[in-house]
């Protein structure tokens, strides 16, 4: 009986908060909310918006950050499946890349900006040697006016989450026998890659990929971090007004924020042309015999894509460790001239509160995300029936809907009913964003479960619940666990959800980060960051060691 309540309770906290939090920013982008004098409808503030100074220019940031991080990401990912799918390279690239999902994506920002800035890492170790700087250049690296620096940090980001999604789709395309077909055809890995197992693996990581696109095109802790700012991208430009004292802006945010939904769907769009287009040229080239057997030059570039991206996020982490116990650090010393754990002992008594409201909130939400995930699977299992293609769409709604489209909406409405600032209500958002990574992580492992045990145990008298409890949970207390790791992270990382719905009052490890990133103490910021990318590590370490230590004695159920 709980497990038919699982679905309906799904659907009502992924979609719910989404939708009421849309109409709670429609109605005060067209002028009404009584609560600030708005009691009528009017297109005055889109007016006022549109007036305001480079706001084109900001669109355009937008626009063009979602179109060039997916087109790189998802280039990347599918060139590397297509050269390396099946090797050793293959294997150890995607055990190297994985981990980095865990990491947040301001985490991976911070790390990026000490590596590629005219003091951070690379400039010192070819200085002074090989530029002759003996202090940093005048070079505006970090917050360039092009957004190529944000759109760096994304890209290391996005491409291990499509290379996962890829991986899970992967055995649904026949990839072996495809490609041994193109072969015997005469034609390159490449070729036959995209011409046979290229557009069936693509309609299933689409729904990723739009993903992608409307988070890029609309995140908010990235840009504040990496992104130019004058002007700077729509979203971060609409964090501001929200958090203007002055009320009437608010106004002004909603109809922004709408305008960043229209920007989100417009870049969608203009991808779903590009998609023609390129099935055009796949066709042609096709149609024309066209075998590119040369194509090894290719996998190498892919392979040193890959490589590249998982070490720049891995360089950039260990600078947060370094700079977090940096004493001394002049330019160009590749290293600290002492180390000292004075930075930590300082922000001790500041972190405390961040990291207790951190852990609560991940932990709670993480919670009830696998609970729901796990009554879904139930009663998909009941039914006969596996999530379609509407089921699946709920799930991605969180991840396709910019942010700020709803959350500001949503924060009125907690406003309005005197929820704002409270642990249930940050839990419930959160939620919204956890759940659909939860239930895409354990939803493979749990289809693939042999259902031969559990015919053995109905056949010597066990029920349906025993056998739940008893044979199908313990086998698959792995994936369960690997699962809420992954929501943990996912709920460690949240920055706009928390700045919102929070109110500034609850305070997490992210949103401290985010707000010294406009300071200059690299040392406290080293702190923040690392031990923001620590929370999720930890998070995936107990989900190894928890396993590893209940099955020690059971050689089958080791990894």
């Amino acid at each position: 009986m709980l497990a038919r309540l699982g679905p309906p309770l799904a659907t009502i906290l992924l979609a719910g908060p989404i939708l009421a939090g849309l109409v709670g920013t429609l109605l005060p982008a067209f002028g009404y909310l009584p609560a600030l004098g708005g009691d009528a409808f009017t297109l005055d503030h889109f007016t006022e918006l549109a007036s305001r100074p480079a706001i084109l220019r900001s669109s355009m940031l937008s626009i063009a950050t979602g179109l060039v991080t997916a087109a790189i990401s998802l280039s990347a990912v599918a060139l590397f499946i297509a050269g390396w799918a099946g090797t050793r390279v293959f294997s150890r690239i995607q055990h190297l890349v994985s981990p980095l999902l865990s990491v947040p994506h301001a985490a991976a920002a911070f790390g990026l900006a000490l590596l590629v800035a005219p003091s951070g890492l690379i400039v010192r170790l070819v200085s002074p040697e090989l530029t002759g700087w003996a202090e940093p250049p005048d070079l505006l690296i970090v917050h360039d006016p092009l957004a190529l620096t944000m759109m760096a940090g994304l890209i290391v980001k996005e491409i291990p989450f499509l290379l996962l999604i890829a991986l899970a789709a992967l055995p649904q395309v026949d990839l072996v026998r495809k490609r041994r077909l193109a072969a015997s055809l005469g034609y390159g890995s490449m070729a036959g890659f995209f011409y046979g197992v290229w557009p069936p693996l693509y309609r299933q990581i689409r729904l990723a990929v739009f993903a992608v696109i409307a988070f890029s095109s609309s995140v908010v802790d990235v840009a504040a971090i990496l992104g130019p700012t004058t002007p700077a991208p729509l979203a971060l430009r609409l964090l501001r007004w929200m958090n203007d004292p002055d009320l009437s802006m608010r106004f002004l945010a909603s109809a922004g924020a709408m305008l960043q939904l229209v920007i989100t769907a417009v870049t969608i769009l203009i991808w779903i042309g590009l998609e023609r287009l390129g099935a055009l040229l796949r066709d042609h080239s096709r149609d024309c015999g066209l075998r590119f057997r040369h194509d090894r030059w290719l996998a190498g570039v892919a392979l040193a894509a890959m490589a590249t991206a998982a070490a720049t996020v891995f360089a950039g982490l260990a600078t947060l460790g370094v700079w977090s116990i940096a004493g001394l650090w002049q330019f160009p010393d590749l290293l600290p001239a002492s180390f000292t754990v004075k930075s930590w002992l300082q922000t001790a008594p500041r972190i405390i509160d961040p990291l207790v409201t951190t852990l609560l909130v991940a932990a709670l939400s993480t919670l009830i995300a696998v609970c729901l995930t796990v009554l879904c699977l139930i009663r998909e299992d009941e039914t006969g029936r596996v999530a379609g293609r509407r089921a699946l769409l709920l799930l991605y709604l969180p991840l396709l809907v910019p942010q700020v489209a709803f959350l500001f909406g949503l924060q009125l409405l907690f406003i309005v009913s005197g929820t704002v600032a409270s642990l249930p209500a940050l839990v419930l958002v959160h939620l919204v964003f956890v759940m659909p990574y939860v239930f895409l992580s354990l939803s493979d492992p749990w289809h693939a479960f042999d259902r031969r045990y559990e015919e053995v145990a109905h056949g010597l008298g066990k029920s349906r619940l025993m056998t739940l409890w008893r044979i199908r949970l313990p086998m698959l207390s792995r994936a369960i666990l690997v699962a809420a790791a992954v929501g943990f992270a996912v709920s460690v990382g949240q920055y706009l959800p928390t700045v919102l719905i929070g109110a500034g009052r609850l305070e997490t490890i992210t949103t401290e980060a985010v707000a010294l990133a406009s300071g200059g103490n690299r040392r406290i910021i080293g702190v923040y960051a690392f031990l923001q990318m620590l929370l999720p590590a930890l998070g995936f370490a107990v989900a190894t060691i928890i396993p590893a230590l209940i099955f020690r004695h059971r050689r089958a159920m080791r990894v």
